[in-house]
């Protein structure tokens, strides 16, 4: 209170008085109290006892307040590496990263964009991959798959397999491109710097694809996609370095084509 009413007096806001918060406090506190305890001496009682043990991490890559496009980023490491500081089970703990994918880019918010279509391309993906946030509900800008950053992504996370989600998004284009390299100041660079100077000055180098005139959508083994769509696929694996673990092709759960099931022992 301290801390925080200080900061409020300096801002000309009104103080927050203690007893209000004690109440607040005190009226959820039989509810929460009993889920109060040293998280790294459950997970380790798990671990022991061969548990699984499965950490979801929120928000992307480049929103990493480190590794990511600072300052457009929050406030926090979004990292996978931030499973094992933010849980105290330590790096040793953490086994395979299934990182999550577009098959193609996009951002929420302010910041670089290498690839962003401002043009009836991103309108396409955003109109039919309904492209807006999920808490916030504003639209995501839309551009093509940069495998630039999936590289880096891959590589800040150590991520073992990708699942690449929204292939069916790709329908019907008759030209589909793929970011493999930057330009910057004349030069070829293989990852966005850090500064936002430099990363306002890059390039995007574009190989092209053909698209595919068939649909993906609903299909759960290799055979039912297009050959084109296979191409696509196994191309971004190179790209990045990375296989696919898991290839969505609707927004159902069953319309999965399961490479790699990264539970498994």
């Amino acid at each position: 209170m301290t801390h925080h009413n200080a900061l409020r007096r300096g801002l000309n806001q009104p103080e927050v008085e203690f007893g209000t918060i004690y109440k607040e406090l005190e009226a959820v506190a039989d509810r929460m109290v009993p889920f109060s305890e040293p998280v790294w001496k459950l997970l380790d009682n798990e671990k022991r006892k061969g548990s699984r043990i499965l950490f979801e991490g929120a928000q992307g890559t480049l929103l990493d307040i480190d590794h990511g496009t600072y300052p457009f980023v929050t406030s926090s490491n979004t990292v996978a590496g931030q499973a094992a500081a933010g849980s105290g089970m330590g790096p040793g703990s953490v086994g395979y990263v299934l990182g999550i994918v577009k098959a193609y880019t996009t951002r929420v918010g302010e910041g670089p964009f290498p690839t962003e279509q401002e043009n009836e391309v991103g309108q396409f993906l955003g109109e039919k991959g309904h492209e807006f946030g999920t808490v916030t509900g504003r639209k995501r800008r839309c551009g093509w798959f940069d495998a630039v950053l999936v590289r880096q992504a891959v590589a800040t996370n150590g991520i073992t397999g990708i699942a690449l989600t929204k292939l069916d998004v790709l329908d019907g284009l008759e030209e589909i491109k793929i970011c493999v390299g930057y330009k910057l100041d004349g030069k070829t660079v293989d990852y966005l710097p850090a500064s936002q100077g430099t990363q306002a000055r890059v390039e995007p180098i574009y190989e092209t694809l053909s698209g595919w005139k068939g649909t993906t959508v609903g299909a759960r083994t290799w055979k039912e996609l297009p050959a084109e769509a296979v191409k696509y696929v196994r191309h971004v694996e190179e790209l990045i370095g990375c296989p696919v673990a898991l290839l969505s092709t609707s927004p159902e759960r069953e319309d999965t084509i399961l490479v790699h099931d990264p539970f498994q022992d």
